[in-house]
């Protein structure tokens, strides 16, 4: 999880930068950008913690289980700014919540 810190750091930095910025004219998408990336740098916490567990126990069920358990409550996150407001904050969301990992797969290919 070591090369995973400094691109959840950056794409942090990067969201609460751009949502900050948004809040004065769109506050509820600024607010699901804002969200989407703590949800998106948490759920690359998780991924990563799960996967050095699989590689450790070779048991495949637990890494199901919390993948699914992950798609339920990152998943519900966007409906819920989408039926609060605008229809199109649910993008915002998304935006934030794979940019830390668009900016880890784009760390990962510069290494390579």
């Amino acid at each position: 999880m070591t090369g995973l810190r400094r691109p959840l750091l950056q794409s942090a930095l990067i969201v609460a930068v751009a949502a900050s910025l948004a809040v004065y004219w769109l506050p509820l998408p600024a607010l699901a950008l804002a969200v989407g990336g703590l949800c998106g740098i948490l759920n690359a916490m998780l991924t990563a913690r799960g996967i050095e567990r699989l590689g450790k126990s070779r048991s495949a069920g637990g890494f199901v289980i919390s993948s699914f358990s992950r798609l339920a409550l990152f998943g519900i996150v966007p409906v819920a700014f989408a039926a609060s407001g605008p229809w199109w904050s649910m993008v915002w969301y998304f935006a934030g919540f794979f940019f830390p990992t668009a900016l880890y797969a784009a760390s990962v290919a510069r290494l390579s």
